[in-house]
């Protein structure tokens, strides 16, 4: 048995720098991975089988999931790419995954459970793969991908592709908070005004999480405006998180509708994460920023 965890992809800030001839934004990002996930349990399978992988999900968001077709998940189109890029004879496996993470929710979770079949098969299958094929490999999933398949603190730019890890920022706590009504993406960026915003003049490192956490509120995300308009709520779960205690940011994450909120500490965000879930039933996480 083999296990991966597939961490939630957070944007700390998230500027729409351009757009390409072929209609895909170029953005610029701060992303990071806090310390929680879905999770992918790999178990062999002996004998002979029709299918090179098996896809079983569970967990907290299996209904979201339940009317997919298991070849559209990001898993098994992860783990047939990865195959067809080798001659070896491959053993069939089955995947389950665990899904903890609320569904097309701006933090990454169809994206980084592509990664992390990646990881976790070329373990498995003992391939070695030249590192622009498996960027490339990434890419042809999605543009989130890519980032995900090393999940720590990364500058992500262009579509995607353009990824740079020259970059420290300190411990910090984060509470995730989603109230269980999705967005679409590509609505949102048909609802955002056709501006332009600059890229970020980002510090490669911060003396303190004071000075990061006040950074990083100097920046925006360029779709949360768009996003509120599709969905209001949105502005509600905003408010929430503002109002907890010690909170020093509250921003939504990508194109949503998963919100976050910046708290000095891990014990701060563990707090206001039990304070918000004493009054309401969404679904709300709180702990380490960077797992």
């Amino acid at each position: 048995m083999f296990i991966e965890k597939a961490y939630a992809k957070i944007n700390l800030f998230l500027h729409v720098t351009d757009k390409r001839p072929d209609g895909y934004h170029i953005l610029d990002s701060l992303v990071v991975f806090p310390d929680v996930g879905d999770e992918l349990i790999l178990f062999p399978v002996s004998g002979k089988e029709d299918r090179l992988v098996e896809l079983e999900i569970t967990g907290q968001f299996v209904s979201q999931l339940s009317q997919e077709n298991q070849d559209d998940n990001l898993i098994v189109k992860a783990a047939y790419k990865l195959a067809a890029c080798t001659k070896q004879p491959l053993k069939p496996v089955k995947i389950q995954l665990i899904k903890n993470l609320p569904v097309a929710s701006g933090i990454g979770g169809g994206s980084s459970d592509a990664a992390a079949t990646l990881r976790l098969l070329m373990r498995y299958w003992n391939l070695v793969i030249d590192n622009d094929l498996l960027q490339k490999i990434a890419l042809q999933l999605g543009a989130d991908v890519p980032v995900c398949l090393n999940p720590v603190t990364q500058r992500m730019q262009g579509i995607g592709e353009v990824i740079s890890r020259d970059i420290e920022i300190p411990s910090f706590g984060m509470i995730l908070v989603n109230h269980g009504e999705g967005v679409s993406t590509a609505e949102v960026f048909k609802k955002r005004q056709s501006s332009i915003f600059d890229k970020v003049n980002l510090k490669n490192s911060f003396d303190n999480v004071n000075s990061f956490i006040h950074d990083i509120t100097t920046y925006d995300n360029n779709l949360q405006e768009p996003a509120i308009l599709l969905n209001s709520k949105i502005e509600k779960v905003l408010e929430e998180i503002r109002m907890l205690p010690h909170c020093r940011l509250a921003r939504m994450s990508g194109s949503g509708a998963t919100c976050f909120g910046l708290f000095e500490t891990v014990e701060q965000a563990q707090k206001a994460a039990e304070i918000l879930s004493s009054k309401y039933s969404w679904w709300i996480w709180g702990g380490k920023a960077i797992h």
